[in-house]
């Protein structure tokens, strides 16, 4: 959507006589409904079920080792996987920032996720398999891997750390503050540190497992929550026959004369959209949105670490499956509605005026984002006023929890264990639990500038930033799995040239924003005539030359680099120079997974720790009561209790096997084939 334009919706006519902006929060211009007892009890319940889930799932999982609190102990099923795959993708920002996007475009937005439909799979059907065999737990660390050198894998791990604290957080907390505020009339600090405090206990004690049974939760409340607004919504619209005759007529009743300011768009109830002037052209979509797609559904730390603690490649497969049918929903539950909150509240949601929508949501360029919460504060009655709070709250809490534990991982795994190669599995525990904490202060500390930010300019660049920064990371990871002749010159200089490329347009997109509806665009050609979604096309264009002309011209990658490291050396033997690091036992079972190379971090570990006598304190046995319960809560007890005592009774496996039965792996496959042609259809009938 036009990042300046404003758009229609209702409602507004009723407002404008209550209290000055100037006194009062932005939100409380206009009377409105708020929570009750009831619903007040039911996000008490909520907060309680939650924080039960979390407790629970601590007694699931072995929390005092690397693959225990990073990858849950390689132990998932199915469905907490592809539930958690959901429920980490789909934020808070997803339900303000579609449901934004319907009410002022239309349904172009849902290409998004229609996108991740088939990313998800590719992940599981494709990358997965790569990744298993070559036995890793963090993104950048496959790339050290298939590429040699620290450099690549220390640069990825800040770039990654950079995207997930300066977008992905700051867009879901600045969503999740907006509903609260609109609902509960808090302020905005106590809200977001309350409801980090909550987030990072169960994220610090519980480690990966916590986060995906919690998860789990958070998807059964959105479904529940979403769908029943969605309901609401359509009951009170006239069904779809109803919402595309009055969509169009959801005009705001101040605007400027001979102008298409406040106008809904012609092709509101189309994905493909002319090649040239649209908000989201066609070809971009097609090509320019699936890079990205791909970068987030198949190499983000986030959706392929939790793929990863899946017990096999079939669950793994399974999670991917749940993920793909849920991602059909969001059309229904969040762009739609957004587009009926538009037909019930023009003048709220679609002001046209600057003036009039800065008075509205604080926002001069449009009030769209409010779409969503108007819609559940005016339409729900009370009771499920307060279920969708908690679906909000979930989405934000399930997104949070998810960039915490990964980033988290990234910084111990790739960052820390670099500069301290010898540091002892104890200090690994600590060190990413502590990371958590820091993030946690950094989010609260971060949100005086989501605030200036004002939010709908924030959600709208979010998209834009992405495409900015992640094609050349997915070109890099495509032909890392795919191209065996790839090295680490052409992965190194295919990287530099497309984020120096993407952070020139991301600058020049921040110095020449785009003019509000009615304004002259003054912006260089690169900006004006190139769409962000053609310029994501040039970055996979050059730096896929770059890494294919430095690789051919430089020397090939040794066979350690290419072994069970890429699609076509997933099967070979594990290297003989696996065999000589480990001691474990399980070394002898000769398992295709039992000699991959993450396992040496779990060995070299157990094994320093034997000898080293941790360089970080365990405490003795008179250590206070608070310091064991700390302990425990932190699943560090059992170092504790036995700290000479360093291999585990039972041997863990290093990652999930990459064996599937015949019979599962022929009705996934099924599955596959039909997830696929259900996606093709939606994407034919919106067309």
């Amino acid at each position: 959507m036009p990042r300046g334009s404003t758009h229609p919706a209702q409602g507004a006519m009723e407002s404008t006589s209550s209290t000055p902006s100037s006194v009062t929060p932005q939100w409380d211009v206009f009377p409105q409904k708020t929570l009750g007892p009831i619903d007040i009890t039911i996000l008490v319940l909520y907060f309680v079920f939650v924080l039960a889930v979390g407790l629970w799932s601590m007694w699931k999982t072995q929390r005092s080792t690397v693959k225990g609190y990073f990858l849950a102990g390689g132990q998932m099923v199915w469905w907490p996987v592809g539930a958690s795959l959901f429920a980490s993708n789909v934020g808070s920002g997803h339900f303000i920032g579609l449901a934004g996007s319907g009410a002022a475009s239309g349904i172009a937005a849902t290409a998004y996720e229609w996108n991740g439909m088939f990313s998800v799979l590719v992940l599981a059907w494709l990358f997965l398999p790569i990744y298993i065999a070559a036995g890793v737990t963090t993104m950048p660390e496959y790339l050290q891997k298939r590429f040699g050198g620290k450099r690549i894998q220390i640069f990825l791990a800040i770039l990654y750390l950079f995207i997930y604290i300066f977008t992905k957080i700051s867009v879901d907390m600045y969503a999740g503050a907006l509903f609260i505020q609109q609902a509960l009339h808090w302020d905005l600090y106590i809200a977001v540190a309350g409801l980090l405090a909550i987030t990072a206990v169960y994220t610090v004690a519980g480690g990966l497992a916590a986060v995906i049974y919690t998860d789990a939760l958070q998807t059964l409340i959105m479904l529940i929550g979403a769908i029943s607004l969605m309901v609401f919504s359509f009951v009170e619209v006239g069904g779809l026959e109803g919402l595309q005759a009055k969509y169009f007529d959801a005009i705001p009743s101040t605007r400027k004369e001979n102008s298409s300011c406040g106008l809904p768009r012609e092709d509101a109830f189309h994905i493909f959209r002319d090649p040239v002037n649209s908000d989201l052209p066609w070809p971009g979509v097609l090509v320019g949105m699936t890079i990205p797609s791909l970068w987030y559904w198949c190499t983000d730390q986030v959706i392929v670490q939790r793929s990863l603690a899946a017990k096999n490649l079939s669950h793994a497969k399974g999670g991917s499956l749940m993920t793909s049918y849920l991602k059909i929903l969001p059309l229904f539950m969040m762009v739609m509605p957004g587009m009926i909150s538009r037909v019930l509240f023009p003048d709220l949601v679609a002001c046209a005026e600057p003036e009039i929508c800065q008075k509205i949501c604080g926002n001069p360029s449009g009030c769209s984002d409010i779409a969503y919460p108007k819609l559940v504060i005016e339409l729900l009655p009370v009771g499920l006023r307060g279920l969708m709070m908690a679906v909000m709250i979930a989405a934000l809490m399930s997104s949070l929890t998810s960039i915490f534990n990964s980033a988290s991982t990234i910084f111990t795994m790739d960052l820390w264990k670099h500069f301290r190669p010898r540091c002892s599995e104890w200090e690994l525990m600590i060190v990413g639990r502590v990371f958590v904490l820091l993030l946690t202060v950094v989010s609260i500390l971060w949100i005086p500038l989501v605030q200036a930010g004002q939010g709908g300019q924030l959600f709208i660049y979010i998209q834009s930033i992405s495409s900015y920064l992640q094609p050349p990371v997915a070109m890099v990871f495509i032909l890392g799995c795919f191209w065996k002749r790839a090295n680490e010159k052409g992965a190194f200089w295919g990287l530099v040239l497309g984020l120096l490329m993407g952070v020139i347009r991301m600058v020049l997109d921040f110095i020449f924003p785009e003019p509000q509806c009615g304004e002259r665009d003054t912006r260089p050609g690169v900006l004006r005539y190139m769409h962000y979604l053609y310029f994501s096309m040039v970055l996979a264009a050059a730096s896929t030359l770059t890494v294919l002309l430095v690789s051919l011209l430089t020397e090939p990658p040794s066979e350690e680099m290419i072994s069970r490291l890429t699609w076509f050396t997933r099967g070979d033997p594990p290297a003989k120079k696996d065999l000589s690091v480990s001691t474990s036992p399980d070394t002898a079972k000769g398992a295709r997974e039992a000699e991959r190379p993450a396992l040496q971090i779990d060995i070299s570990i157990a094994s320093e720790n034997s000898t080293n006598d941790n360089k970080c304190p365990t405490g003795t046995k008179k250590d206070s009561k608070l310091v064991r319960t700390l302990l425990w809560l932190c699943g560090m007890e059992r170092r504790q209790e036995n700290p000479e005592d360093v291999a585990p009774a039972k041997p863990e496996r290093p990652m999930a096997s990459l064996e599937e039965n015949p019979l599962v792996k022929h009705i996934l496959n099924i599955n596959l084939i039909l997830s696929i042609c259900a996606g093709v259809f939606l994407w034919a009938y919106f067309a």
